[in-house]
Order: structure tokens, then C-alpha cells, then sequence
């Protein structure tokens, strides 16, 4: 089913709107990487700050750039169950290939509270793959493993989850409760071959706008058993990794993809501009990794 990279794109904005053209782009450039499937709409796309219209839109657009070639599959989670239904529906209608639905964030329910709610998500969207999208740092909260293992028994169409933590013990319950074939993607960029050690299926990566090649090959490799391999670009890819959260992400990551002349270096309120030493240290990264024209002025 999924596996590999699948790089979560930001939401480009042009003087407040969504920015069709700066999407496409990033489409286009993590497929022609070698990236193995595309996800919109989940963290790194600033979706608490968009109407359920404009990201229903950007996924639209993505499946339509995407044509086909690789699966998508859109963050559709929201604070309200009706939104999550809403858009988790919509993506399965527009063709997506399948949904990635956050934990319910600032509210910290229970236990109990979020099984019944990726439950009900699951009754309204049947036959459809689900990841659960695990990111206790922002939601608040973390779903247990215990709760995923009881949801998977009950409604075969939860085939995954995105683990968003450095809690790496986590995993090894996560597929006692689960099962050994649980889909589990990595969420944290530079804990990727760790987690796929343990047996994730690949990574939900933000670095992998900048360097879908890199990333993809990482995964293909510790899939195929070449750990060696994988360790390599494990220690290569260290720095992008990191230098995604040298500020709250997306802002580092647009930051450079505008210098690549990708999107504009614009974010939805309350984000905003980074420092001028976080700026000097991402031009930095970016020149050694040759993201940028050596002639190319970085504003």
C-alpha cells in the first residue's frame, strides 16, 4: 500500500491567497525527485489557518498535478469532528488514495474520547485508508498504543499511523498492540532510519522538499535491508533535518524554498518572519547542500 517518502508539502500563499502555481511546482519537484506518494494539508501546510474551502482546494490541485503517479494522501484533520468529516470526505470523493487524520488537538480528550472519535471517522468514510496523524507536541496529547491496536481490530480501513514524537519505545508497543504489518510512518525528520529499524514503512519528511532524491533513496534503502546504505544519507541529511526546526516549521523550510525561487516567504498569522542568525544559518545549510545558485542573492 504506501511506503517510501511521502513529503508533506507547505501551502504556498501569494498577498494572502492560496499560490495554485507555487503548489504546482512543489508537486512537480518532489515527484520528478523520486518522492513515493505527497501529503497537503497536514502540519507543515499551515492548515489551522486556512478555511475548510482553501484546503479543499489545494487538494484538488494537488491531485490533479499529481495525475496519478504516486498516491496522495491529504492531512484532512480539523478540531471539530464535522470539519474532519467534512474534508476526510471530500478527499476520498476528489480521489485521494487515502486521508492522514491529526490527533484532536487542544481539547486533550481521553483515551476513550479518541477512540470514538477516528471511529466515527472510519464509519463515514469505509473502504478508505486512514493513517492517524500522532504529534503529541502540538496536539496536547497522545493517542496510546493500546487505543490504535483497538481501533485497527475494529475498522480494517485504519491501516497506519505518523508517529510525530522522539519517543521511539513507543513504536515497539505500537506494534505489539497493532500488529507487525501496522503501516507506521516516520514524523520527525532526522529519527527516519530509527524508526524504520524498528519497522516503519518510510517517513512523512518536511527536509524532503528540499532534497526529495536524498530522502527517497534513505527510504528505499533501509526498505530494502542496506541499513550501511541508509546510514550514510542518515548522517548526510542530519543538518536539513535539524535545520527544519531551528524555528517553528514551516517557517525555515519556506524561508528556503523561496530562495530557490519555489514559493513566497509568506505565512499565515500568527507566524511569521524568522530572526537574521536563524536566516544566516539556514543560508549556510542551504549553500552546502547546493540548494541555492552560488551566484544566487539571498534577501
Amino acid at each position: 500500500m504506501f511506503r517510501g517518502s511521502i513529503p508533506p508539502l507547505p501551502t504556498p500563499f501569494r498577498r494572502g491567497q492560496l499560490d495554485e502555481e507555487a503548489l504546482r511546482r512543489l508537486v512537480e519537484r518532489v515527484v520528478q525527485g523520486g518522492s513515493h506518494g505527497v501529503s497537503v494539508g497536514g502540519t507543515t501546510g499551515e492548515p489551522g489557518t486556512q478555511t475548510l474551502e482553501e484546503r479543499k482546494r489545494a487538494i484538488e490541485v494537488v491531485l490533479d498535478q499529481v495525475a496519478g503517479r504516486v498516491p496522495v494522501i491529504p492531512g484532512t484533520g480539523a478540531l471539530r469532528l464535522e470539519e474532519t468529516l467534512e474534508l476526510t470526505r471530500f478527499a476520498k470523493e476528489a480521489g485521494a488514495q487515502g486521508a492522514m487524520v491529526i490527533v484532536p488537538y487542544y481539547v486533550k480528550p481521553n483515551q476513550e474520547g479518541m477512540y470514538r472519535y477516528f471511529a466515527e471517522v472510519a464509519r463515514t468514510v469505509p473502504d478508505f485508508p486512514l493513517l492517524i496523524y500522532n504529534i503529541p507536541g502540538r496536539a496536547g496529547v497522545e493517542i496510546a498504543p493500546k487505543t490504535v491496536g483497538r481501533l485497527r481490530r475494529d475498522f480494517p480501513n485504519i491501516v497506519g499511523l505518523k508517529h510525530s514524537s522522539k519517543d521511539l519505545e513507543y513504536l515497539s508497543h505500537l506494534f505489539l498492540e497493532a500488529g507487525r504489518d501496522f503501516l507506521v510512518f516516520c514524523g520527525l525528520e532526522s529519527l527516519t532510519l530509527p524508526m524504520m529499524s524498528l519497522g516503519a514503512v518510510g517517513t512523512i519528511a518536511a527536509t524532503a522538499n528540499w532534497l526529495p532524491k536524498e530522502v527517497a533513496l534513505l527510504c528505499e534503502k533501509a526498505l530494502a535491508g542496506d541499513y550501511q546504505g541508509a546510514r550514510e544519507l542518515h548522517f548526510y541529511l542530519l543538518e536539513a533535518n535539524e535545520a527544519i526546526f531551528w524555528d517553528t516549521n514551516p517557517i525555515p523550510l519556506k524561508t528556503v524554498l523561496s530562495w530557490m525561487g519555489l514559493l513566497e516567504k509568506e505565512w499565515r498569522p500568527p507566524l511569521g518572519p524568522t530572526t537574521p542568525e536563524v536566516e544566516e544559518r539556514l543560508r549556510r545549510m542551504a549553500e552546502r547542500y547546493g540548494l541555492l545558485p552560488k551566484e544566487k542573492e539571498v534577501a
